[in-house]
């Protein structure tokens, strides 16, 4: 964004944080790291329970359609603060360092008289900007006794590392500026790989069964080379790691997917339990403050993430189980419980957080504000289709970049076959291919119909939208 932009924007910000008694809103936006939807009681999961954050859509309004625009960790936190693509906020992959200079949406915030903090994983390379407090995990930061880089002080602390953010975080909430309204980034690692679960939920499921998805014993048929490629096989692609132990010998095939499917679901779900308490513990502060009427807190993750889905563990790919972000938003003055089945994107989250502040989004952010949304007053204008694209072709898990659209039914997919510039993949091009999907015949994303005369007019009609969609958002495609 240009700095004057910025300027005016954050003049403009200012403005309401001179009142006496400012009653803005305060946000509490709590960021697990690839939680799936389909990991949340409140979506209907049938293998946990997820009782505070259930909590949150039970008392607010569950977005069933919230998606990922880059479904990898630090785009995604990306595209979160700065509202605005990958290729525009230049945060691609996970090695791109997001510019301290660049304007953010917690720097609007602090600048029209939020006290900021962030807390946690942050994965974005440099250090925190905007933040009157930052508390950050080097790195991926690790489970057990880990490291933080507190105000640019690096140290390590006892305990897991789940209940130290939660800790911190609270730490944070008693002793900010109270004539201020708060926004508060607390961000959890888990539950992501290695998936280290704390001790106390370490024998949790020990004499269960978890159910397995329906597509665990996905072999790929009628779909692309791309999915098919792909390195994220549960069982044959896991590592001594992400199991706890050597696979027999005598599995192969899908009796080895079934034997790692249980030993890796359940460290995942283990891992979700303390945050679920971390949640808990949160809502306790705000309540013994008395400020649940008047704050906005959000539960959310950077992206999807398979749960055996597909044979899968991982994200990257614009298939559902990856492209979908739990999003469970509760503020009682004005938001009533629901069900939003909008499309909304992880672009509009930085829009939606200022408006709630009062403050006018800058005109180079490319989202939009779902405020009204959350109320049940869609605007007639809201979108009907999403842009999507990773970058990293065949740079980890052999996932190649694509980029596509998806609108309430139809889904369309191109691999283009090329890194792009991806560091470490120059010279790893494969074939272009193209998947469609009928998301309303077949939700699963099973049947790829690209090649059936019945939807060539759907397909034209969807190939115009990509067009336009990047142009749009200044995207440009791949040529052939």
């Amino acid at each position: 964004m240009l700095r004057r932009n910025f300027l005016k924007a954050a003049g403009a910000a200012a403005a309401p944080a001179l009142a006496k008694g400012d009653r803005r809103p305060n946000i509490l936006f709590i960021m697990a790291d690839d939680h799936a939807a389909h990991a949340i009681s409140a979506y209907g999961s049938t293998i946990n329970e997820t009782p505070n954050i259930d909590r949150i859509g039970r008392d607010g309004v569950r977005l069933d359609n919230c998606f990922c625009t880059n479904s990898i960790c630090t785009p995604s936190r990306a595209v979160i603060l700065t509202g605005q693509y990958s290729h525009v906020n230049g945060v691609k992959t996970l090695n791109d360092p997001l510019d301290p200079a660049r304007p953010n949406v917690a720097k609007l915030l602090q600048a029209g008289g939020y006290a900021t903090a962030m807390i946690g994983k942050w994965h974005l390379h440099n250090d925190p900007s905007g933040f009157d407090y930052w508390n950050i995990l080097p790195g991926q930061g690790s489970y057990y006794n880990p490291e933080f880089i507190e105000m640019g002080q690096r140290r390590k602390h006892t305990g897991y590392c789940t209940d130290l953010i939660t800790d911190f975080s609270l730490d944070w909430l008693k002793r900010r500026p109270k004539e201020k309204p708060f926004f508060l980034m607390c961000h959890h690692k888990a539950p992501h790989r290695p998936w280290q679960p704390a001790p106390k939920y370490s024998y949790q499921f020990a004499t269960s069964t978890i159910e397995e998805p329906f597509t665990l014993y996905d072999h790929y048929e009628n779909r692309s080379e791309a999915a098919r490629r792909a390195t994220m096989r549960v069982g044959e692609n896991m590592t001594k790691t992400d199991v706890k132990a050597d696979a027999p010998a005598n599995l192969k095939g899908d009796e080895l997917r079934k034997w790692g499917y249980q030993r890796y679901i359940k460290d995942y779900l283990r891992c979700i339990q303390s945050v679920d308490d971390g949640v808990g513990r949160l809502f306790g502060q705000i309540s013994r403050e008395d400020l649940e009427d008047n704050t906005v807190v959000i539960y959310t993750s950077d992206q999807g993430f398979f749960l055996g889905d597909h044979g899968w563990f991982d994200k990257r790919f614009m298939y559902e189980e990856s492209l979908r972000m739990p999003c469970l938003i509760r503020y009682p003055k004005e938001i009533q419980h629901s069900i939003n089945h909008d499309l909304i994107l992880n672009l509009d989250f930085a829009e939606t957080f200022l408006d709630f502040a009062g403050i006018p989004a800058p005109p180079d952010m490319q989202g939009r504000s779902f405020r009204q949304n959350l109320r049940g007053k869609t605007p007639k204008d809201w979108r009907q289709s999403m842009y999507y694209r990773y970058w990293m072709h065949l740079a980890d898990h052999n996932v190649a970049a694509h980029y596509g659209v998806r609108t309430e039914r139809y889904k369309l997919i191109y691999y283009y076959g090329k890194a792009l510039g991806t560091a470490g993949s120059i010279d790893k091009d494969t074939p272009p291919e193209w998947e469609l999907f009928d998301l309303l015949k077949d939700p699963r994303e099973l049947n790829n119909v690209y090649a059936d005369p019945a939807y060539q007019k759907t397909l034209i009609e969807l190939k115009a939208m990509l067009d336009r969609l990047q142009k749009e958002y200044g995207d440009q495609p791949c040529p052939a």
